[in-house]
């Protein structure tokens, strides 16, 4: 127990401090950088919610400027709480529909379900089978299987077309963001943690990667929930299932196959040096979840880097 509670009392933040140095790196960056104000995606959940305040407390609701971004399989219920959120703060927001954009790439086609919108819910359970299934016959989650490639992979064609679908929106409203940003020369924030980048859980030049400064990124998922009630972000938008809002019925503990709970307490004894063993009987888990882990950690590091030959020593 006693090592659970030092991970614990690791874990807290001083929140009021915390948002107190991020709303002041903010301003700062939009003075830096010589912008005139900033833009972001929202989402409808806690991290762009929490970014979304915090750069309202920054610079003043008059210069912050959000993108709405569903398409037809986006739940509406994520979609409301960003309009609702972006309408509390008074901050500017544009709505951009990327179904269409989707449909002229002829994206819909590379995911199957994406045709049966009928099937309401029934597409969640379908999806969350899949899941299952994969788990089951592989032994690994298709989030873990898809930080490297498919070579010699079994069900390889559907891990590369769900990726490459799922991907494209990501990329997408990187790029919208871009777009306007340019446009109105703005800062392009970003809203990924900690969690989400130690693991590889997110996508590589996507919306939650490609930006000029990344407020949450020193913050772990855990923390970032902390400094959301500090900052009175709505609680159903604190307290609902973390969700890409890319597939149908699968939230971010169902794709990692982990709570951020256990997730993050297993990073920060990762990153203090502790032992597999250590790890898990503080934490309550398997070993083999530690493991399980820090592969994610190692599997995902091409991510959070750019390849390059050193050739000026060789020449």
């Amino acid at each position: 127990m006693a090592g659970l509670e030092s991970l614990q009392a690791e874990m807290q933040i001083d929140s009021a401090a915390v948002a107190s140095r991020l709303t002041q790196f903010i301003a700062a960056k939009v003075e830096e950088l010589e912008r005139e104000g900033v833009i972001l995606g929202l989402s409808g959940g806690v991290d762009s919610a929490v970014v979304a305040a915090l750069c309202r407390m920054a610079i003043g609701p008059d210069k912050v400027l959000v993108l709405v971004m569903p398409d037809k399989d986006s739940r509406k219920e994520h979609f409301h709480d960003a309009l609702t959120l972006a309408a509390d703060l008074g901050i500017d927001i544009k709505v951009i529909d990327l179904t269409n954009w989707l449909k002229e790439v002829d994206a819909y086609r590379l995911f199957a379900l994406t045709k049966y919108s009928f099937l309401g819910k029934l597409r969640e359970r379908i999806m969350q089978a899949a899941y299952g299934y994969y788990r089951k016959k592989t032994g690994e989650t298709p989030f873990s299987s898809s930080l490297l490639g498919f070579k010699d992979k079994d069900f390889s064609s559907y891990l590369k077309t769900g990726n490459a679908y799922y991907r494209l929106k990501h990329r997408l409203r990187m790029v919208l963001l871009y777009l306007h940003g340019e446009l109105e020369n703005r800062l392009v924030v970003g809203c990924a943690n900690k969690t989400e980048y130690k693991i590889g859980f997110f996508v590589k030049h996507g919306c939650d990667d490609a930006a000029d400064v990344m407020p949450l990124l020193d913050l772990y998922k855990t923390q970032v929930k902390a400094l959301a009630q500090q900052l009175d972000i709505p609680t159903h938008i604190i307290e609902k299932a973390p969700s890409p809002d890319i597939l149908p019925g699968i939230n971010d503990e169902e794709a990692i196959g982990l709570s951020y709970k256990e997730l993050d307490l297993i990073l920060l004894a990762l990153e203090k040096g502790w032992a597999e063993s250590e790890i898990s009987q503080a934490v309550g888990v398997e070993k083999e979840r530690v493991e399980y882990v820090k592969g994610l950690i190692q599997r995902s590091d091409h991510m959070r880097q750019t390849y390059f030959p050193k050739l000026q020593n060789s020449v």
